[in-house]
Parts: structure tokens; sequence; C-alpha cells
């Protein structure tokens, strides 16, 4: 009788126990709330202005020979947009478009899965693009230059600081993507 009370008691111990519901959660990606953005401009440089986004700051990067050099820094998403701009001499607009095509294509191309080229030109600002959308885990989702095609040449590169998984940050490079579309939009030579 002790053995059938104590298997009766284990068993009822056991059906409490085995049906409590509990699951481990599956692997998720963090809640990434995006601000709405507002948009001022930038007039401090020499050659151009153009929009930002409040949630962007400008910092200065090495200089190099020939061209002046800034990134555009989001600080909350760990992202860069590594800016360049140079004079255009003889010949140079070639050149230079040739090297940002290689910059997309060459170092991407494998990883990619697809590379959407998209032209642009607002004929009364004179400003002419092109702005490179690569989809896929790599490491610069967005690229894109600017040029007026006789005098000046801007190029600009997205990279996030961290391992890429598109999935993880399709938020944030949707609202990115939005910020370089003004960007282009508003883009401005200064003569």
């Amino acid at each position: 009788m002790q053995q059938g009370l104590s298997f009766i008691v284990g068993f009822v111990f056991l059906q409490f126990t085995a049906c409590s519901g509990y699951s481990p959660k599956p692997l998720a990606y963090y809640r990434i709330d995006i601000p709405e953005p507002e948009y001022q401009e930038v007039d401090s440089f020499n050659h151009f202005t153009f929009e930002l986004s409040n949630q962007a700051v400008i910092t200065p990067a090495n200089p190099a020979k020939g061209g002046d050099f800034f990134n555009i820094f989001y600080p909350h998403w760990n992202a860069t947009i590594y800016c360049s701009y140079f004079p255009l001499k003889k010949d140079k607009l070639e050149q230079l478009s040739e090297e940002s095509r290689k910059f997309v294509y060459q170092l991407h191309a494998f990883k990619a899965d697809a590379i959407q080229e998209q032209f642009f030109e607002y004929t009364e600002q004179n400003v002419y693009g092109l702005l490179y959308t690569i989809e896929g885990n790599v490491a610069s989702p967005i690229q894109f230059v600017l040029t007026d095609s006789i005098h000046s040449f801007f190029r600009g590169a997205l990279y996030f600081d961290n391992t890429p998984n598109q999935d993880s940050i399709a938020p944030v490079l949707e609202y990115i993507n939005n910020d370089i579309q003004v960007l282009v939009e508003s883009f401005r030579w200064k003569r």
C-alpha cells in the first residue's frame, strides 16, 4: 500500500512539473527603435552643402593627398559613411569613376546576393551620380558617387562596425538609406 501511494504521489508530482509549459525562447534580434529624422543643412565644407539627419554627426578623417575626407557617423547604430571629395583635374573623372566601380564590384561581388545601380541627375543643381545598393551580408551595403563632371567628385560608402547580418541591421539600413537619399537630393556644389 505504501508503494502504491508513493507511486501515485510521484506520478501526480511529475504531471504538474512536466506540464509547466516552459520552453526556451528562440534567438532573436533586439528591437531597434528608429526616431523620426530631422534634417538640417551642413554648410561647413568649401565645395558643397547637403542636408543631414540629427542622428548623425560629422567627424574628421585623416586627410589624404589630393582630396578632402570626413565621416558621417551614426553613434547609436555603430555605422559610418566614409566620404571623400576630390577636385577634378584633366581626365580624372573617368579614373575616379572606375575606382569607385571597382570598390563595389571587386570587393563585394563574391559575397553579394545582388548589386543594383541607380543613376540620377539633378541638372538644375549640376549634380549627377550613381547609387550602388549591395544586397546580402556585405561589409558596405550602400555606396554612391556624385559629380558635376567638370570640377568636383564626391564619394560615400556606408559601413557598419559589426559582423554583417542583413536581417539584424535591416531597420537601421533602411533609415540610413533614406538619409543618403536626402543627402543626394539636397546636395549642392559651391562655386
